[in-house]
């Protein structure tokens, strides 16, 4: 038998193991084959975009998402971990709107029109949708205004929406290294190979797309499992009934 704790700490350690790898190959590849960064509306600011959106909104946003699964925050101070909760997502929204910065100060100095793949469209709606989240969930959780009852209603909608924005963060990240990888490596150049001719390049950025899908089902497999929830009061008798993990 395994024990419900072990069994989640395995699939935490895998979690940052799959977030740590997705940030070192977003980076890797932005300065081996993109030419590395700067800050300057050129094709190398622009390498900033998916490194910072793969890293605030897929990696810090799914730790956030994971925070009050952890068993050793269940014998503490909610209200510790509601803040806790709050600044990692504060930080993912940051670097998410750094990344936003990044590709619109590009696209404006190469006369290059903003919002009109699927990929931006989508973007766009996560990253407005998780402000309006995180503006929600400040009001809704952390202020001392806000009734109980409130509390309760926001609660479900507000632990959905962030679930669909998590799911929504991933389309956006892989659409738009798919976007990334047709537009630059479209063999019109002597010195870029074609997309379909399987060029390193291609392969490592398809493997960054696969590890950020595992990242998020790992995430999505902790958030649907009801034994790895935090006990809120009231809450002990009913997880009691539920089948053992065998």
């Amino acid at each position: 038998m395994i024990s419900s704790t072990v069994l989640f700490y395995g699939n935490y350690v895998l979690c940052q193991c799959l977030g740590l790898l997705c940030v070192v190959f977003v980076s890797y590849w932005n300065i081996e084959w993109r030419g590395g960064f700067a800050w300057d509306a050129s094709f190398l600011q622009f390498n900033w975009h998916p490194v910072l959106m793969v890293t605030g909104l897929v990696v810090l946003y799914g730790n956030a998402a994971i925070l009050y699964r952890i068993p050793f925050t269940w014998s503490q101070r909610k209200q510790h971990w509601k803040l806790v909760h709050a600044a990692l997502l504060l930080s993912s929204l940051i670097l998410s709107i750094l990344g936003l910065c990044a590709v619109f100060d590009f696209h404006t100095g190469y006369h290059i029109p903003n919002l009109y793949s699927l990929h931006s469209w989508v973007g766009i709606c996560t990253v407005v949708l998780f402000t309006a989240q995180w503006l929600l969930g400040l009001v809704g959780f952390l202020s001392p205004c806000s009734p109980l009852g409130f509390r309760k209603l926001l609660k479900p909608v507000h632990a959905w929406m962030g679930m669909a924005i998590f799911i929504l963060s991933l389309a956006s990240c892989l659409s738009g290294i798919n976007e990334k990888l047709l537009l630059a490596l479209n063999g019109n150049s002597n010195s870029t190979a074609a997309y379909s001719s399987h060029p390193a390049e291609a392969l490592f950025a398809n493997f960054l797309g696969v590890l950020i899908v595992a990242f998020g089902l790992v995430v999505l497999g902790i958030l649907s499992n009801q034994r790895w929830s935090r006990l809120e009061p009231g809450e002990e008798s009913s997880r009691s009934l539920l089948p053992e993990d065998n």
